[in-house]
């Protein structure tokens, strides 16, 4: 009698912890959202823009780009220019360079990021090679380019901003398909 109590109280306790760690899965996203905002990091992009923006030339914002690659990405990827100077409301572009110097054809997909996170809301893309996966075949070199728009409603305190990017590895998930180059 005492041993099937102490069962039930063992698969009780075991049921509350799957039911536990099934709502923490579900509440990740709005925590991850919530440290995000709170510690200012990884700040998410404001999106596709569809408004129109009035040019503010007696304002100038300095964009800075990065890019890095996650461990197992072998893949070379960079910005063309480090940083350039836009106006609010205007359109600008920078091209990004990926190079696959592997023998095998890869899929890739860049992650953004901006910073500072109160400006994020404010930078809109209105094309990115992030939109989509990119793939690569043996010894590709690819130019990616982003066209974007610092709203004019960003705070003026701001000066300064941060586009990064990282570059995930994603043919396990997605394989391409090799080109054949004839022969």
């Amino acid at each position: 009698m005492a041993d099937s109590i102490s069962l039930k109280k063992l698969v009780t306790c075991l049921l509350l912890v799957v039911v536990a760690m099934f709502v923490f899965g579900f509440a990740l996203v709005p925590i991850y959202d919530v440290m995000c905002k709170a510690f200012g990091i990884n700040g998410k992009t404001g999106g596709q823009y569809q408004g129109e923006q009035v040019v503010d030339t007696s304002r100038q914002v300095r964009v800075q780009f990065l890019s890095t690659n996650t461990a197992d990405m072998p893949w070379d990827f960079y910005p063309k220019h480090d940083e350039l100077t836009a106006n609010p409301g205007a359109v600008n572009e920078m091209v990004f360079i990926a190079r696959n110097p592997t023998d095998k054809p890869m899929s890739a997909q860049a992650v953004p990021s901006i910073a500072p996170s109160n400006a994020a809301a404010f930078f809109h893309k209105t094309e990115c090679f992030c939109f989509t996966q990119q793939v690569l075949q043996p010894g590709e070199q690819i130019e990616m380019p982003v066209r974007f728009i610092v709203d004019r409603d960003m705070p003026k305190e701001v000066k300064h901003l941060t586009l990064s990017y990282t570059l995930f590895d994603i043919t396990a998930r997605h394989p391409p398909v090799a080109v054949n180059t004839g022969g």
